[in-house]
């Protein structure tokens, strides 16, 4: 009998496990464009576009592979709106009551696929490198999950830089070497390789700008590829031309250099069109024939089989309560300087802009300027989580959740850090050049032109003191607070409850 294949817009893979265990000369392929995934959170226009020219595509490749494909686009008439319902009318009309679909990547759609009245298999998602059951398995009976203790056990699993049993150059770990701030006088730097447009992806901008023409975000011009093909374009140019320095300067921020050395693969690792063992293969063969230093290399793949299998890990790990998690009760709004409107902070108003242009910002850009002041103002995280998962092109929740709720804002209670991810102006200062042309004083620590990352770091520290101060990460911080005059102490205190009470009102700040 007829089996319907699910697949979604982040499982453009041929290996994708529903496929591989499905019968490429009975079974039918359903893929559809639906509301409630356009819309459950005000997705960036670039973002929808860009799984829905790329869905289109893969669409196509399996048809000339032979497979049958029932292809739903938004603007169909029939379009049944959810991914449930569009099952059930495929269903009725090729007579099957069974579904093979690969684990979704979010909990929402896992449970609407178990709550449907067809017998759904949900296959595990092979394209990663570590099965939710390994995870459990090496999680169980820990005090304390640490990527790093993870990463090690990654990097024995795959081979990657290993000298046998040992890390290759002795280390496990070459973050020390990865810390130096950028020049913005490097003429020699490129970015990335736009795509060309094409038929497909300007019919589905046309449609994205109709329907999403209120979302944040600019749409065009539109420069992601849209299939495999262009996203090892993408590599093959981080591989030649960026990751040679990639490590050295990861942390770095400039303000007219958005993107530095940074590979900008995450939206096409993340839809599926490249798998993280080849692209981490290729930066090995990089080390390996002298074209890129340990350090960079080491950091990258750290990012990959470390850092985002270390994450999905977590997500599924935690359950599905864990988006609702705010372990500090932080309850403010998210300022509207988060959605474009107006703000003195010039560091944010970069990270912001360029978001809302390219969909796209660095790690250090999401964790320690947006991130960063959103925990120091003690925004509500469900919001802040909302935020990054609408904002950003390469954001699902299996992927963004724990990075936003756990890395970026503790409000997992520590579940991924041990400390909470905050600082003063001063890191900003000395990784970027944001603080040049603020209207604000990285070296005041009160008063009306007092940098509010040094206020607002002090006022969070202050506020959750019986929670941090016997953190030993967190020692240092507070003895350093101890020893300051404690009218200083106080004016810092005002100055930063002010600040959060003109952000409350809605004032420019």
């Amino acid at each position: 009998m007829v089996k319907l294949v699910l697949v979604l817009g982040d499982q453009l893979s041929d290996t994708l496990s529903a496929l591989q265990q499905a019968d490429k000369t009975r079974d039918v392929v359903v893929m559809a464009e639906v509301g409630t995934e356009a819309g459950y959170v005000p997705h960036h226009p670039k973002k929808i576009a860009f799984i829905f020219a790329a869905m289109r595509k893969f669409a196509q490749a399996l048809r000339k592979e032979g497979w049958t494909v029932t292809y739903t686009r938004l603007d169909d008439g029939e379009n049944a709106g959810s991914t449930p319902a569009e099952l059930l009318r495929r269903a009725q009309e090729f007579g099957a009551d069974q579904v093979l679909a690969t684990q979704p990547g979010e909990w929402r759609l896992i449970q609407a696929l178990q709550d449907m009245p067809l017998h759904v298999t949900l296959l595990p998602d092979t394209r990663f490198l570590c099965s939710n059951d390994e995870f459990s398995k090496w999680a169980q009976g820990r005090k304390a999950l640490r990527m790093e203790y993870f990463y090690r056990e990654m990097r024995r699993k795959t081979g990657l830089l290993m000298d046998g049993d040992q890390p290759e150059g002795g280390k496990w770990n070459f973050d020390h070497d990865n810390r130096k701030p950028a020049k913005g006088d490097d003429l020699f730097r490129q970015s990335p390789p736009a795509a060309p447009s094409d038929p497909i992806v300007e019919e589905v901008l046309d449609l994205v700008e109709a329907r999403f023409a209120d979302n944040f975000g600019q749409l065009r011009p539109f420069t992601f590829h849209t299939d495999r093909a262009g996203a090892l374009r993408v590599l093959d140019h981080f591989i030649t031309h960026a990751l040679p320095d990639f490590g050295t300067y990861q942390d770095a921020m400039l303000s007219d250099d958005p993107y530095l050395y940074h590979a900008v693969i995450g939206l096409y690792l993340n839809a599926g069109l490249l798998h993280p063992l080849e692209v981490c293969q290729r930066a090995e063969a990089a080390y390996k024939c002298g074209h890129a230093p340990l350090n960079s290399v080491e950091g990258f793949i750290r990012q990959i089989i470390g850092w985002r299998e270390f994450i999905r890990g977590i997500y599924f790990l935690e359950g599905p309560d864990y988006t609702q998690r705010n372990a500090l009760d932080h309850t403010r709004d998210l300022p509207a300087l988060y959605w474009g409107g107006a703000t003195r902070m010039n560091c944010l108003s970069h990270a912001v802009g360029q978001t809302r242009d390219l969909a796209y910002a660095h790690h250090i850009q999401r964790l320690m300027v947006t991130g960063n002041f959103a925990l120091l103002a003690g925004v509500d995280p469900a919001q802040v989580h909302e935020w990054y998962l609408a904002v950003y092109a390469d954001a699902y929740e299996w992927v963004e959740a724990p990075n936003t709720l756990g890395m970026s804002q503790f409000a997992d209670g520590g579940v991924v850090g041990s400390k909470p991810y905050v600082s003063s102006g001063a890191y900003i200062d000395r990784m970027s050049d944001y603080c040049r042309s603020c209207h604000y004083k990285v070296k005041d620590k009160t008063g009306a032109l007092a940098c509010p990352f040094n206020l607002l770091y002090w006022h969070f520290l202050d506020r959750h003191r019986d929670r941090f101060a016997r953190n030993p990460r967190m020692a240092q911080m507070y003895r350093t607070w101890d020893r300051m005059d404690d009218a200083h102490c106080q004016q810092v205190l005002a100055d930063a409850g002010a600040f959060l009470s003109r952000m409350k009102e809605g004032q420019i700040i």
